[in-house]
C-alpha cells in the first residue's frame, strides 16, 4: 500500500510540474513586439562622441578586462580585433590572474598581461577599460580594479553584461545604463540605475554601457570615431562589413517568448544528439569573425565550436592575440568541420553562419541564437 501511495504521490507531484510549466509556457508572448528603432538625433550622437573623447593620451591605451574564467567570447574578442585593426589605440587584453582566459561559450586566449602587470607598466591607468561579462559579476578583485582605474581617469566600458559587473562597482549609480536584455531586471536591481531603452549604446558621466554581445561591434566603430575620426571609423566599417553602427535599437524586439523557451528546452533535452563541431586554428586568423561563429554555433544547445591544430601551440591571431587550440588534431571529420567562413568580413561571416545553423537545426534555432547574441536578423 506505501509504495502505491508513493508511485500517486510522484505521479501528481510530476503532474502538477507539468501543469505549472504549460501554463508557464502559455503565459509567455507568441513573439517579439514587431516596430521600428527610434531614430537617433544628430545632437545625441554628437553628445555620445563628445563624451567618449580620448580623456588623457593623443593616442590612447585601452584596457580589456576578464576574469580567467568564463569570460563571454564576443565581448571580449570582438572589441579587441575591430580596435587592433584600426590602428589608432595601444590594446590588450588583461585577466585577473596568470594562465589564459577560458571564454564562455567557446575558445581560450592567452592574453597580453595580468592587472598587476598592467599596472605595473602603465601607473598612470589607461584611458578606456572596457568590461566584458563574466561568469562572476561580484569578483571582488576586477571590481577594485576597475573602480582604480575609474579613479586615474579611465572611461569604463561595460560591454552587454558587463554592465552588472560596471554597476557592482558603484559607477554606474544615478546613471542612465542599459544591458543585454536578458539582464535588464539584475541592473534594476540598482535602484538608482535608470535603465535606457531603445539604445544599443549609452554614455554617463564617463561611464559607458551596451546591450547584448553583437552590440560591441557598434560600440568599437563608435570609439574609433570618437578617437579618429568619422573617415577611420568607416573604413574600419567597411573592413567588417557593417553599413551603420549608431545607437539606435528595438528594445522590445529582444524578450523571453514561448518560441525562444521551447527551443532552449527541446535542444537542452536532446542531449544524445550533440555535436562538436571544427574550425581549423591558424596563423593570422581574424578573431572577431571566430568569435561570431564559435559563438553563434556555441549557442545553439544542440553543438559546441571547439578549434583544433596539429599542435599545441598558440597561434596568433590577425591581430596578434594569441590562441590556444582546445584539441590536438591534424584534422576533423568532414560533416563536423565549420567551412572557412572564419576569413570572410566579421558582418558577413555572422549571417552566414546564422544560415547555415538554420540549415542545420531550423529556423526557430537560428532565431533562438540570434536572441542570445540581441542581433536583429
Amino acid at each position: 500500500m506505501s509504495w502505491r501511495i508513493l508511485g500517486w504521490t510522484v505521479l501528481g507531484g510530476v503532474a502538477l510540474l507539468a501543469a505549472i510549466g504549460g501554463t508557464w509556457l502559455l503565459l509567455l508572448p507568441g513573439a517579439p513586439a514587431s516596430g521600428t528603432a527610434p531614430a537617433i538625433s544628430s545632437e545625441e550622437a554628437a553628445a555620445t562622441l563628445a563624451a567618449l573623447k580620448p580623456p588623457k593620451r593623443k593616442r590612447p591605451l585601452i584596457a580589456i578586462v576578464g576574469i580567467n574564467d568564463m569570460t563571454e567570447t564576443t565581448d571580449y574578442l570582438m572589441p579587441y580585433g575591430i580596435l587592433a585593426r584600426a590602428d589608432i589605440a595601444d590594446v590588450l587584453t588583461l585577466a585577473t590572474q596568470q594562465g589564459p582566459v577560458t571564454l564562455y561559450p567557446a575558445l581560450k586566449v592567452q592574453p597580453h598581461a595580468t592587472i598587476a602587470d598592467f599596472d605595473a607598466a602603465h601607473p598612470d591607468g589607461a584611458d578606456y577599460v572596457i568590461v566584458p561579462a563574466m561568469s562572476r559579476d561580484d569578483d571582488a578583485t576586477v571590481l577594485q580594479w576597475i573602480r582604480s582605474q575609474a579613479g586615474k581617469g579611465a572611461i569604463v566600458i561595460g560591454v552587454c553584461v558587463g554592465a552588472t559587473v560596471v554597476a557592482n562597482t558603484g559607477l554606474l549609480d544615478g546613471k542612465r545604463a542599459t544591458t543585454h536584455w536578458y539582464s535588464v531586471r539584475d541592473l534594476r536591481k540598482h535602484a538608482t540605475i535608470r535603465y535606457a531603452p531603445d539604445r544599443r549604446l549609452v554614455v554617463d558621466q564617463g561611464v559607458a554601457t551596451t546591450t547584448g554581445i553583437t552590440a560591441s561591434m557598434p560600440m568599437a566603430l563608435t570609439l574609433i570615431e570618437a578617437i579618429a575620426g568619422r573617415a577611420k571609423a568607416e573604413a574600419v566599417a567597411r573592413d567588417i562589413g557593417l553599413a551603420a553602427w549608431d545607437a539606435r535599437h528595438r528594445s522590445d524586439a529582444f524578450s523571453f517568448t514561448r518560441p525562444f523557451a521551447l527551443t532552449a528546452i527541446a535542444n537542452t533535452l536532446a542531449f544524445w544528439n550533440r555535436e562538436q563541431l571544427g574550425i581549423a586554428l591558424t596563423p593570422g586568423i581574424d578573431e572577431v569573425s571566430l568569435a561570431l561563429i564559435a559563438d553563434a554555433w556555441s549557442r545553439t544547445y544542440r553543438s559546441r565550436a571547439l578549434t583544433f591544430a596539429a599542435t599545441a601551440q598558440v597561434q596568433k591571431s590577425r591581430g596578434g592575440l594569441g590562441i590556444l587550440p582546445e584539441r590536438i588534431a591534424a584534422d576533423w571529420p568532414a560533416q563536423q568541420t565549420l567551412p572557412d567562413t572564419v576569413i570572410s568580413p566579421p558582418a558577413q561571416a555572422l549571417d552566414d553562419t546564422l544560415r547555415a545553423i538554420e540549415t542545420r537545426y531550423g529556423s526557430r534555432t537560428a532565431d533562438f541564437v540570434a536572441m542570445q547574441l540581441e542581433y536583429p536578423r
